[in-house]
């Protein structure tokens, strides 16, 4: 008979939760893993794997001297599992790390099924199980656990998010178009489709005008865009010039065709590894499908594109994370519950997929009757775990990785990449003193390869 101490059920098979479950089953602990995929999709899910990826297929910068690229390497150091499944699913893109969606999940679902401690269960959860429980259902929690959740803490916050379309390769207008990355970093991987003042003008007047998707009563009430994830048109509607300012800037890029920097650029990044789709970079909309293709086909390039996916919005909600849950993940009133992913406040892919390692990793400690590992500030994971649980509750908003919630540096540096390098290098020092101290599992190669 097995023993229930023992065993840990895992609400949701996304990013959070298959790190969370393959944290626990390293351990050596049992896992219940519960997927309600195949059975039941949401509105943003498509694919029957585990860790979709639901929006871009990008998981940011790649290199350590970034907020993102720094995030990536603490995981690492940890143990994660998305990590390598992620770069050995990779498509180029620059200096960023975007991956083979299909692909990325095919592995990840792999892994999970075949590991010996975690038994996975397609099925919807209406309620929260009793015992050692983690819940990474996402942003899209709905439905009788919704309910359940909210009953046992309290104020929810809503706000929306947004997806990219996707179109194919072969139905660009190459000659309007070009290869490059700015600043030349990478190998060319982006497509852009340069505009002059003339075709600027005349989408951003289209755009601005163009019919949104109607929301549901419900949701109309409580509209709220999250700043990190707006929608084109929404971006759009704050000035002419705030696009060439966001993702249509062109600063870095120079048109082939005129030999000049263009008026604004819009750009395409792979989708797949075959490069046979490709996503509208900053494109996330909530435009009728109709006038998605009537806007966008207005792109230079993008006059016969093919949408092979169009973009699409729906709400998202995540708690007052505050009020309710302590820097290890965990319920401040229930510690054997813990949460993990955007439900809790951080956002981003990777953002999720390190809360899952953490509260994974807490929820190990607690069967173990150990002590909550805490991870330093100064960490990028130790920094979003802080934010999401000590924040003004008054006003709290989703966070991503980004500099500016690590600690100051003890001296002033101007230069932006040198300061950056030594934020990543403290982090990473400071993350094996406390998991060296913590008597926690880590790889100490990838410290040792970047250190020394």
């Amino acid at each position: 008979m097995q023993n229930n101490n023992r065993i840990v059920k895992v609400i949701g098979g996304g990013l959070a939760g298959c790190e969370a479950a393959w944290q626990v089953a390293q351990a050596g602990f049992q896992v219940e893993l519960y997927e309600m995929k195949p059975l039941n999709y949401s509105p943003a899910h498509h694919y029957k794997g585990l860790a979709e990826l639901v929006c871009s297929n990008s998981l940011k910068a790649s290199r350590l001297a970034s907020a993102a690229g720094l995030l990536k390497t603490e995981m690492e150091v940890m143990g994660s599992l998305l990590v390598p499944c992620a770069k050995e699913n990779s498509v180029e893109a620059g200096g960023a790390l975007a991956v083979d969606r299909e692909k990325f999940s095919n592995s990840v679902t792999e892994k999970i099924y075949n590991h010996e401690n975690i038994t996975v269960h397609e099925e919807k959860v209406q309620k929260i199980p009793d015992g050692n429980v983690i819940i990474a259902t996402g942003p899209l929690t709905d439905g009788e656990l919704a309910e359940d959740i909210a009953s046992c803490c309290g104020q929810y916050l809503n706000f929306f998010d947004a997806a990219a379309p996707i179109v194919t390769y072969e139905s660009l207008n190459h000659d309007l178009t070009f290869f490059a990355s700015r600043y030349g970093r990478g190998d060319a991987d982006y497509i852009n489709c340069a505009m002059n003042k003339e075709e600027y003008t005349a989408f951003y007047d289209a755009l601005i005008h163009a019919e949104k998707a109607e929301l549901h009563e419900c949701d109309r009430e409580t509209f709220r865009v999250y700043e990190g994830c707006m929608p084109i048109e929404v971006l759009a509607s704050r000035g002419e010039d705030t696009m060439r300012f966001g993702p249509l800037k062109p600063v870095g890029l120079t048109d082939p065709r005129t030999g000049r920097r263009p008026y604004a650029v819009v750009q395409l990044r792979k989708e797949n590894r075959e490069g046979t789709l490709y996503n509208l970079v900053g494109f996330q909309t909530n435009l009728k499908f109709a006038e998605q293709k009537r806007v966008f086909s207005m792109i230079p390039g993008l006059e016969n594109a093919v949408f092979m996916r169009y973009g699409v919005m729906h709400r998202n909600s995540f708690l007052n994370s505050p009020k309710l849950l302590g820097a290890d993940y965990a319920m401040k009133t229930r510690p054997n519950l813990f949460f993990a992913g955007q439900i809790t406040g951080v956002e981003g892919y990777m953002e999720s997929a390190a809360s899952g390692i953490i509260a994974g990793r807490n929820m190990v400690r607690r069967l173990k009757e150990m002590s909550p590992l805490i991870l330093p500030k100064d960490t990028m994971m130790g920094a979003l775990a802080s934010y999401i649980s000590s924040s003004p509750s008054e006003d709290f908003q989703p966070m991503g990785s980004n500099m500016g919630i690590l600690p100051s540096l003890p001296v002033q540096i101007k230069d932006k990449k040198e300061k950056y390098k030594l934020y990543s290098e403290r982090a990473l020092k400071s993350l094996y003193l406390c998991l060296k101290e913590n008597n926690e599992i880590m790889s100490t190669e990838i410290i040792e390869e970047i250190l020394l």
